[in-house]
């Protein structure tokens, strides 16, 4: 994740105290010193939609072996004991599960930041006011587009105004709300429009995607690596249009950390000086976190890398514990955590690994079979990504 508008506008956020902080850099385990990985929790894979480029390959249909409640506080308490610094409530859609407000309820309670990652559909007037009640972080609502488009990726007439309905009704509670858009080539046309909703509607926030090959989501769905470098430019170009007029709005990118090289290069071109310093935190944050600072616990307690990698299961949380499992020695694992000797290709080589650490292996396991090779996504130059030319 890559926090834009903290890097180019200064405008803060919590996840930037874990992601760009002295107590990061280098950090094997967790997000800083001290702390536990933020777990992505797919508490159920039920929903009540069925989305396109869902990586969870959801329905709405009820699906047997989820952990139960009691299964599911205790759970808590585990991470607890970690210092988890966050949870993302995810799914499927996680407020289809009946217990969530009481998982909630009962991590807060824990000193656990929580986060929902949702379809929005169900947030009406008593769920918004339950979620601001009990102090929920974060709430980010799927919008892939206006109107039709995003009723096309959710398959459901009306989508569309049930999210928007979500979102406003976050915002009439006081509650932080923000927006969660996936490039792709069915969508990629209605990126001004995005940012057109968020001025219209006084959304604060906004995380751009990119697409991860896991699930329904396709490799035949994604973007050109031009067409990428041009959605980052305007995104970029926002994130500064909106500092000068002051309105300090919160802009980021998921799941290619090749962005992180380009807001760089882009950087040192207009800014040398604030290059520096966007440098200077991007080596902290170190890139890619998969099995360091994140995982995902799924609706049956298998602990994966992320929540893209379902095929890569460390242990199961109701067989041994959730802190064995995460310290334990599994050979991925323990590859993921000092993977630069294992890359191949192009990352292997890649000048700048120090701030992308490889990028998304999810994506080099889809398209190639292998964990460790280039990831395809990566839409920078040979010879931008070139050793011969030391990194200023």
């Amino acid at each position: 994740m890559l926090a834009v508008s903290h890097l180019l506008a200064d405008v803060e956020s919590y996840g930037d105290q874990l992601r760009y902080s002295e107590g990061s850099r280098g950090h094997r385990t967790g997000t800083h010193s001290g702390a536990g990985p933020v777990v992505v929790w797919s508490v159920t894979r039920s929903c009540n939609l069925k989305c396109m480029h869902c990586y969870a390959n959801s329905e709405n249909k009820k699906y047997e072996g989820e952990l139960d409640t009691q299964e599911a506080l205790r759970l808590i308490d585990e991470m607890a004991e970690m210092k988890v610094p966050v949870i993302l409530f995810s799914g499927g859609e996680p407020l289809a599960r009946p217990d969530i407000f009481q998982l909630a309820e009962y991590a807060i309670g824990k000193g656990i930041r929580i986060t929902f990652s949702t379809n929005g559909t169900l947030i009406d007037e008593t769920a918004a006011r339950r979620i601001k009640e009990l102090g929920v972080g974060y709430v980010g609502i799927s919008l892939d587009g206006i109107g039709e488009v995003h009723d096309y990726f959710r398959n459901r007439t009306g989508a569309f105004e049930l999210a928007m309905r979500g979102v406003r009704n976050c915002i009439s509670q006081g509650q932080k709300v923000g927006l969660r858009f996936t490039m792709n080539r069915h969508n990629i046309a209605q990126l001004p429009l995005i940012f057109e909703l968020m001025e219209k509607e006084g959304i604060q926030r906004a995380c751009f995607y990119h697409m991860v090959y896991t699930g329904r989501g396709s490799l035949s769905d994604d973007i050109s690596h031009e067409e990428t470098r041009a959605a980052l430019d305007y995104i970029f170009e926002k994130a500064r249009d909106f500092n000068r007029r002051g309105l300090p709005k919160e802009l980021l990118t998921v799941d290619n950390h090749a962005d992180a090289v380009y807001l760089y290069m882009k950087a040192l071109e207009l800014n040398e000086e604030r290059a520096a310093d966007i440098l200077r935190k991007l080596r902290m944050n170190g890139g890619n976190r998969t099995g360091i600072a994140i995982c995902n616990i799924d609706h049956l307690g298998n602990v994966h890398p992320d929540q893209f990698t379902p095929d890569v299961t460390f242990g199961n949380v109701k067989q041994e514990p959730f802190r064995d499992i995460w310290f334990g020695s599994h050979p991925v694992l323990t590859g993921l955590r000092d993977r630069k000797p294992l890359l191949s290709g192009r990352c292997g080589s890649c000048r700048y690994l120090d701030i992308c650490n490889g990028n998304f292996r999810s994506r080099s396991l889809a398209v190639h079979g292998d964990l460790w090779a280039d990831d395809p996504a990566c839409f920078l130059s040979d010879e931008e990504i070139r050793q011969e030319q030391a990194v200023r």
